[in-house]
């Protein structure tokens, strides 16, 4: 009975990481790159990036395709590991380049000019490199294309 627990367990894990996973980098490049759920579209972001936190515009636009492009993949279980990669990278230079200065916790308040801190960000972080270690599960496209 146990063994069967830990099978299931194994079958279902990656997919309950990635479909919440899947659906917020999803939004968030969709924010981005197509101006979707109240976001700036391409061109803003690529300005406010540059001039807010001093990333160049290659970077910027690599961040786009990693967050859409890698949500889609995790969505799906497309490229899975390589989508998480993205996405996992993401989250490190935002830690460092934003979030880090305003501690651990997130403003939940909201109080204008305060940031939020690491911790939602580090959680989506550790969700990503559990993909890149994992792969997509049993239930993805990588596992109907790539039949080992």
């Amino acid at each position: 009975m146990a063994r069967g627990g830990l099978e299931l367990t194994d079958a279902v894990a990656p997919l309950l990481i990635r479909i919440p996973l899947g659906l917020i980098f999803l939004a968030h490049g969709s924010q981005k790159l197509l101006g979707l759920f109240g976001g700036s579209g391409l061109t803003v972001t690529f300005a406010a990036f540059e001039q807010k936190f001093g990333i160049p515009p290659l970077f910027t636009l690599l961040a786009i395709i990693a967050e859409f492009g890698g949500g889609l993949g995790v969505l799906t279980g497309f490229l899975t590991r390589i989508s998480a990669a993205g996405i996992a990278s993401v989250m490190a230079v935002a830690i460092y380049k934003i979030h880090w200065n305003h501690g651990f916790f997130m403003n939940a308040a909201c109080t204008p000019g305060t940031g939020h801190g690491i911790e939602f960000t580090l959680a989506l972080f550790g969700m990503a490199l559990f993909l890149v270690v994992s792969g997509g599960g049993k239930w993805c496209i990588d596992r109907l294309i790539f039949r080992a």
